[in-house]
C-alpha cells in the first residue's frame, strides 16, 4: 500500500472528522517523519508494515473522536509548535484575537503581563515571543500543566517569560508587582451545556472549562480582583462565551473598569473584551 491509498482508504474511515483528508495528512506525517510537501510529492512511496501498524491504531483513536492534538501531542497557535496534554485545553484560533487585541495596546515598553490559567502557556508565549522587551507571568493551578508551559518555552527559546503555581491571583498575594496587562481565558461554559458531550471538549479537562454560575463564576472573580494588580492605566483583557459579552461588560464596570469594549472572534461572534483601571 503506499502513502497516497493509505490516506484514501483512512480519510474514507473518519466519518464524523470535519477535515478527514488534512487529519489522515497529519497522523501519516508523524509516524514516518516527513512534512506535508514531502507527502505530497511522493505519495506514491510504499508504506511498511510497522508504520501501517502504527497508523491503525492512531487511526482509530481519531475515529472514536479524540482530538488530533491529543494524539499527536502537538498543536500550532499563532504559529508556534505547542505541546498539549489532556490536562490542557487545545488552543482555538479564537484566542489569537485576544493576542491581537493586547499586541494593539500602546503598554510601556518593559510591560509587566500576567497571564491567568495559562495552560500550555499559548498565550504568554504568543505575546513574549512578539514582545521580548515585555516580561510575561503565566499561572495555572496544575503543577502538570505549569511543567508543560516551561516546556514550551525552552522549546520555542522564549526567554521573558515565566510560570507560577496557583489559583488565579494566588501565587501573586505576597509580591508587589502591578501589571501593565492582565490577560485570561478562563472556564466559561455552563455545566450543563449540551456542547460539552461532543466534538473535542468532550475528551478536554472539565476543569479548564467549566465554571460555576451558568458558566461566569471564574470570570466575575477575576474581574473583583485584578484591580489589585494592575498599574494605573493599565488593561484587563478576557475571552469570554459568544453569549456572555454583555454580562462581562456589566461585570467590568461593576469592579470599576472603563473604556470597556468587546470585540469579535473570527466567526462575527462577541469573544473577548476588555477594560482600563485608573485607580
Amino acid at each position: 500500500m503506499t502513502w497516497r491509498q493509505w490516506l484514501d482508504q483512512a480519510s474514507s474511515r473518519l466519518t464524523t472528522s470535519p477535515s478527514p483528508r488534512r487529519d489522515a495528512e497529519i497522523l501519516l506525517e508523524q509516524v514516518v517523519g516527513i512534512g506535508r510537501t514531502h507527502l505530497l510529492a511522493f505519495g506514491e512511496t510504499l508504506l511498511d508494515e510497522a508504520h501501517r501498524t502504527q497508523l491503525e491504531d492512531l487511526l482509530e483513536r481519531r475515529a472514536r473522536g479524540e482530538p488530533i492534538a491529543y494524539i499527536t501531542g502537538e498543536w500550532e497557535f499563532w504559529s508556534l509548535p505547542l505541546r498539549v496534554s489532556t490536562e490542557t485545553l487545545i488552543p482555538r484560533p479564537d484566542t489569537e484575537c485576544l493576542v491581537e487585541l493586547a499586541l494593539d495596546l500602546l503598554l510601556p515598553t518593559k510591560a509587566e503581563v500576567l497571564d491567568l490559567g495559562t495552560g500550555t502557556g499559548a498565550i504568554t508565549l504568543a505575546l513574549a515571543s512578539e514582545r521580548p522587551i515585555w516580561r510575561l507571568t503565566g499561572v495555572d493551578i496544575h503543577p502538570g500543566v505549569v511543567a508543560l508551559a516551561y516546556d514550551n518555552a525552552v522549546r520555542i527559546g522564549v526567554k521573558n517569560v515565566y510560570f507560577l503555581c496557583g489559583s488565579w491571583f494566588q501565587p501573586l498575594q505576597w509580591q508587589a508587582t502591578r501589571y501593565s496587562l492582565i490577560v485570561s481565558n478562563p472556564p466559561y461554559i455552563d455545566a450543563n451545556d449540551p456542547h460539552l458531550n461532543h466534538g473535542d471538549v468532550y475528551f478536554e479537562p472539565k476543569s479548564a472549562l467549566v465554571a460555576d454560575n451558568h458558566g461566569i463564576a471564574d470570570i466575575a472573580a477575576i474581574c473583583n480582583a485584578a484591580g489589585r494588580y494592575l498599574q494605573y492605566s493599565g488593561w484587563l483583557i478576557l475571552e469570554h462565551g459568544w453569549q456572555q459579552g454583555a454580562e462581562v461588560r456589566r461585570l467590568l464596570t461593576q469592579a470599576g473598569f472603563v473604556h470597556i469594549t468587546t470585540i469579535r472572534d473570527y466567526g462575527n461572534n462577541e469573544r473577548v473584551s476588555l477594560g482600563q483601571w485608573f485607580y
